[in-house]
């Protein structure tokens, strides 16, 4: 399993290094979802296909792993980001989001490779704020859309959310019992860091 964290942690290095970032994932080749089956799969899809919500989810339940609430600490997150979902449903304006976006990325690789105490209340207001940035960005791609694909997109992004913060979250306290230092979660967040390095820069420096 160690292993395999590493090559992941590694591939995210390189993702990091050679994508260019997405904010408008769709699933759905740029159409909006219009059946209750077209919603659950743009919901499934969209956290995945993009590397930058992906690599939060997964920091989410890395970083959740520390806390005997990791649980629950996953379905605040889920929570915070169906609530950002509805803000950008309402026609909420949230400036510079895409920046916020990387910076979120950024700051959870971080602490993930400084691997510093944070307390369970401390983690539930970041991730109560990554999750309702992702929210608002992953509510474009249903905006728009009847009620329900809309619920069923809704159901998709928290079904699958929370697989992966969860799964992260059990894979990090395996390999906390067989390695106490962390070094391959510490890769794995030094990868996500630079996914929202690299996001971060070609948003700053159009082109990069």
């Amino acid at each position: 399993m160690k292993r395999q964290l590493v090559r992941f942690g590694l591939g995210l290095v390189a993702s990091a290094i050679g994508s260019a970032p997405a904010f408008s994932h769709h699933v759905m080749g740029g159409r909006t979802p219009a059946t209750f089956g077209e919603g659950i799969l743009s919901g499934l899809g969209h956290p995945v296909i993009g590397l930058d919500h992906l690599a939060a989810v997964v920091a989410v339940g890395c970083l959740a792993a520390a806390h005997r609430s990791a649980s629950a600490l996953a379905v605040a997150f889920v929570l915070a980001m169906m609530g950002g979902v509805a803000l950008h449903l309402h026609g909420t304006a949230v400036p510079a989001v895409e920046s916020l976006v990387a910076l979120t990325v950024l700051a959870l690789g971080a602490l993930m490779v400084m691997r510093g105490n944070m307390s369970a209340g401390a983690a539930v207001v970041l991730f109560a704020i990554v999750g309702a940035i992702h929210g608002y960005v992953l509510g474009e791609s249903i905006y728009g859309a009847e009620r329900t694909p809309l619920y069923a997109y809704l159901i998709g992004l928290a079904v699958i959310q929370g697989a992966i913060a969860l799964t992260a979250a059990h894979v990090t306290r395996s390999l906390a019992r067989a390695s106490p230092d962390l070094s391959a979660v510490r890769l794995v967040g030094a990868g996500i860091a630079g996914i929202g390095l690299a996001i971060l820069m070609q948003q700053v420096i159009p082109g990069t």
